[in-house]
This record gives structure tokens, sequence and C-alpha cells, in this order.
């Protein structure tokens, strides 16, 4: 089995620093920045919140090992970050309609509200970011960004990363 060492001398040593440098300012600016969206929304809610409010309205209440594994996260983790989303009523918990003894944690209207407040200005930053880029510049780098993603997560995961689709189109966000 090749080493990492061995899987790097075929490459370009200039093109990965210039690659790692760049994911680094990139995680910088987009942690200074929060990618929180523009006007009075800039900053209003953070990475955690966006994510969880974000795979809850994607895929329906859960409960918290499902939205835990599903997040890559230990669900004690999902439970801290779940507890004031259900505070300020962003977040509901309800009963398992099949289970009346486990809880699952479904999106509020108010939550389904806000998350849209904060998407529309999200892509109203992602719109003026990219100003200038071509619709084939965005939809290249939104596939490259998730398969990036996709091999970062599955590297966490101890999984081998994807063989990249020939026409791959553009995923979910993962979270």
């Amino acid at each position: 089995m090749p080493t990492s060492q061995d899987m790097t001398t075929d490459l370009d040593p200039g093109l990965l620093d210039a690659l790692q440098h760049q994911v680094a300012v990139f995680a910088r600016r987009a942690e200074q920045t929060r990618l929180g969206g523009t006007g009075q929304l800039r900053n209003s809610m953070d990475r955690a919140a966006y994510l969880l409010l974000n795979r809850l309205d994607q895929e329906g209440p859960m409960g918290v090992k499902a939205l835990a594994a599903g997040m890559g996260i230990d669900s004690s983790t999902v439970t801290r970050q779940v507890a004031p989303l259900v505070d300020t009523g962003l977040v509901k918990r309800t009963s398992h309609p099949e289970d009346g003894r486990a809880v699952v944690l479904q999106l509020s209207p108010r939550g389904q509200a806000r998350l849209e407040e904060v998407r529309s200005s999200r892509r109203e930053l992602m719109a003026q970011v990219t100003d200038g880029w071509s619709e084939q510049e965005r939809e290249s780098f939104c596939t490259l960004l998730t398969r990036f993603n996709s091999a970062l997560s599955a590297r966490q995961a101890g999984l081998p990363p994807a063989e990249p689709a020939a026409e791959a189109e553009p995923a979910a966000p993962e979270d």
C-alpha cells in the first residue's frame, strides 16, 4: 500500500503548497466573514446553526444520533449545538411518529423562515463574490469544492476518496 509520501512524489510540490495555502486563506476568510451574507443578515447565524438547520430542512425531522451521523460529528456536540436553537424557537422537539418514546428534532416554522432569510442573504453574497464569473465557472467551482469537501469527509471517516464521476453534477451542500 502506498504511503502518503509515495502519493505526493509524482505531484508538483509547488502546486500542492499553493493549494494548501489557498485552502488555509479560504478557511481564515470564511471564518472572519463567516460567509454570513449581506446587509443586516451579515454574520447573523453561526456555521453550526446554519448547518444543523439546513440538514433538518433538507432531510426532515430526525433524532440526535441520526443528525450527528449525517453531519459526521458526535451526538453530544449536536445536543450542545441544538439547545440554543430549541431555546430560540428555531427547532422544536417532537415525539417520533412511530415510537412516541423517542424524540426527533424538527425545523419550526420560525426556523424555516429564518433559514430562508439567511440563505437569501448568502446567495446574494455568493453572487457578489463571483460577480464576473460565468455560470460554467460557478458550476465548476461548486463541483470541485463539493468533491474536495467529500474527500475531506471521507478521509475523516477513514474511507478512501471516491472516484470522480465523468460528468458530476454539483452535489447538495455537505454539512
